[in-house]
């Protein structure tokens, strides 16, 4: 086990050093680059010449790359000149991840407790009208945008019939106390539970708009593999020693038919928490999709950099949490 997880550290480590030179070359390829984004209209020649050299952007190419990586080790990545002018670009990161943290915890709750129990049920019933329903439900939920199902729910539930807040966070006149900066949590441990319950309304809609993809794909990949399991040798055998319905399907049907959900919920975990841009402009919500969007909008390339590195990491550790996960609950993955 401690041979697989060191594997797997390793790859991990290779994966982030490939993307940080991606992302050193893509940055320097953008138009403008970084000095004239800090400097704006006030960039003349003397100006760019003496910032290039403060940033040591006149140095060779693996010089230049050997500092950004460095800084970038030590969470210097700059300051911010448009998401939050002035801050820090790795405080930006820190204040937009609990808001993410939220939204994708509870789009993946929403998912994975609706599309694990129903893709079960519809395996158990092929061909009834649940599981022909179900899966026409998953397809529409695959191939209907994100952004048109957010539209969708902030027109009906916000502008109609006023029932959900259209956006943000939280009401800014409710002067909620900040503690670990998870709202819904804050309003919790204080018991502000106006700030808390107003929070969660927030939200809903957000989560729900995210929700449908995961679901879509966990409901199929549930199916799927219970259909498998169901025709297994050892099913049938387990049937033929007498063994009870309920036992059959508790440890040895669900058992095995969860080894692929485990890793798509993991990958959608990884996906969601490494920033859902689409959902959060079109909410308006303060997390990492958003920054992401609004430091590519205007060229805040400190910012930039440090959510497109802290999204890749993000990613990698869940992927890597989910192989070990999957190393648990198969030791036949261990040898691979």
């Amino acid at each position: 086990m401690v041979q697989f997880i060191v594997r797997r550290l390793l790859q991990m480590a290779l994966v982030l050093v490939a993307l940080s030179i991606l992302l050193f070359v893509w940055l320097r390829s953008l138009p403008g680059g970084t000095v004239s984004a800090i400097l704006g209209e006030r960039a003349t020649p003397s100006r760019r010449a003496a910032l290039e050299a403060a940033l040591g952007l006149d140095q060779p190419i693996y010089v230049q790359y050997w500092r950004f990586v460095s800084r970038a080790a030590q969470g210097e990545f700059g300051a911010s000149t448009a998401v939050l002018p002035g801050a820090d670009a790795f405080d930006v990161f820190l204040v937009r991840l609990p808001a993410t943290i939220e939204l994708a915890f509870l789009a993946m709750l929403i998912a994975v407790s609706l599309a694990i129990p129903l893709g079960y049920f519809a395996a158990r019933r092929r061909g009834s009208l649940l599981d022909s329903g179900a899966v026409v439900f998953s397809l529409v939920g695959v191939a209907v945008p994100v952004f048109f199902t957010a539209f969708l729910l902030k027109y009906f539930f916000a502008v109609q019939w006023h029932v959900l807040p259209v956006s943000g966070r939280q009401d800014a006149s409710l002067d909620a106390t900040r503690v670990t900066n998870f709202f819904v949590l804050d309003g919790i441990l204080t018991r502000e539970w106006d700030a808390s319950w107003d929070a969660l309304l927030h939200l809903l809609m957000p989560a729900l708009a995210l929700s449908t993809i995961p679901f879509a794909i966990i409901f199929r990949i549930t199916r799927a593999s219970v259909l498998d399991t169901l025709d297994a040798d050892f099913v049938r055998t387990a049937e033929a020693k007498g063994l009870s319905a309920k036992v059959i399907r508790g440890r040895h049907v669900l058992r095995n038919a969860m080894l692929p959900v485990v890793t798509v919920v993991g990958l959608s975990v990884g996906a969601l928490l490494a920033g859902a841009t689409l959902t959060e402009t079109v909410f308006s919500y303060p997390g990492i999709g958003l920054a992401l969007y609004e430091s590519f909008r205007d060229k805040d390339y400190a910012v930039l950099q440090v959510l497109i590195l802290a999204a890749a990491g993000i990613f990698v550790l869940v992927n890597l949490i989910v192989d070990i996960l999957y190393a648990v609950i198969d030791p036949r993955i261990r040898t691979r």
